[in-house]
């Protein structure tokens, strides 16, 4: 990066950071999996089923992890 244009620098800045939260994004979602797979270990079933509602919620208001969302055509 040291030789690239500013732009290209900027490019790929942005790109690490976007790498960076998808996989934060990815270590969470791993650790609910591990702890819903405990509830239902437990008979915990109804608190399992919360977890995994939550989780969809938490995932439907995170679209622009995925893929940045852009407002209008």
């Amino acid at each position: 990066m040291m030789g690239a244009p500013p732009s290209e620098a900027g490019e790929v800045a942005r790109l690490v950071a976007e790498l960076e939260e998808a996989e934060a994004y990815e270590q969470r979602l791993r650790q609910l999996i591990v702890d819903v797979r405990d509830q239902l270990a437990a008979g915990n079933h109804a608190a399992a089923l919360s977890m995994l509602n939550a989780a969809l919620n938490d995932i439907d208001a995170a679209t622009d992890v995925v893929t940045p969302h852009r407002a209008g055509p």
